[in-house]
């Protein structure tokens, strides 16, 4: 079986955003075209993020503003799968002391946990990124974790993009909280796999039956190979393709874009360009 042809067999299609969709907040070219065809041909689809600072209706308005016809409900962010993990996980739910944005907060409340404020009485701290972030919320998260309450991530990234370039991301301030408290944290976002094992359950596929598409190997492409996805690394965002070429193992298909993808999904299926 080619590379092009395990796309035959693709029911379920995941979108990285930043760097596969769009750029900053620039739309790349061929994700409607390419939407309509997944639409059309019977599959179901999601973008996934690392991003935790937004809920997926922030997230829906943003691409929305862009030209593309995405509901809320498609969109899978760290802060949301990390909340649904944590509710599968802890049933009786708990108290949390939360570092991070709206994205974070809504979606730890809306699982049913409790916020708060002395990290003495969490049970759970439960960091992404935090734009206002101070000593003194280091501080109580490095209490909390200290006193016992169980240490939660959203993702690892270290760096988090902006028009001024890279800034730190929440994997920095997971690393500070680490060295600060002596205890690792439980990460749920890309590559790990809490995040694709609860896109799996919520879509309702089997591993080979899906497609990551993303830009960055080291969090789009090698989590989903680990999980036994078809992957299509695109050249849109953060690695070339030699980078891609050169990764062992390397992705199923290397694209100049979702452009390409959409041919190669047609190629696949038999159906002409027309």
């Amino acid at each position: 079986m080619t590379n092009i042809s395990r796309l035959k067999h693709v029911r379920a299609v995941l979108f990285d955003m930043d760097g596969v969709v769009y750029v900053g907040n620039q739309a790349l070219p061929g994700v409607q075209d390419l939407l309509d065809y997944l639409d059309a041909t019977g599959r179901v689809w999601s973008f996934v993020t690392n991003n935790s600072t937004r809920t997926p209706q922030m997230f829906a308005d943003k691409v929305q503003g862009m030209g593309m016809r995405v509901p809320a409900d498609h969109i899978l962010t760290s802060s949301l799968v990390t909340a649904w993990w944590m509710a599968e996980e802890f049933p009786n739910r708990g108290k949390v002391y939360a570092l991070g944005e709206a994205g974070l907060i809504t979606a730890i409340t809306d699982a049913g946990f409790t916020l708060v404020e002395d990290p003495f009485d969490a049970e759970f701290v439960v960091s992404g990124i935090n734009f206002s972030l101070t000593y003194r919320m280091l501080e109580d998260a490095t209490l909390g974790i200290r006193n016992g309450a169980r240490f939660i991530g959203t993702n690892i990234d270290p760096t988090y993009p902006t028009e001024r370039g890279q800034i730190p991301g929440t994997g920095s301030v997971l690393a500070l909280l680490e060295a600060a408290s002596g205890v690792k944290p439980t990460i749920i976002g890309k590559p790990f796999p809490g995040m694709f094992r609860q896109i799996l359950h919520r879509l309702g596929t089997e591993p080979e039956n899906t497609l990551m598409i993303g830009d960055r190997y080291e969090t789009d492409i090698v989590g989903a190979i680990a999980m036994g996805f078809v992957t299509a690394a695109v050249t849109t965002g953060i690695n070339s393709r030699e980078e891609f070429e050169a990764a062992a193992p390397p992705p199923d298909l290397i694209l100049s874009g979702l452009p390409a993808l959409l041919d190669a999904f047609r190629e696949a299926d038999g159906k002409d360009e027309g």
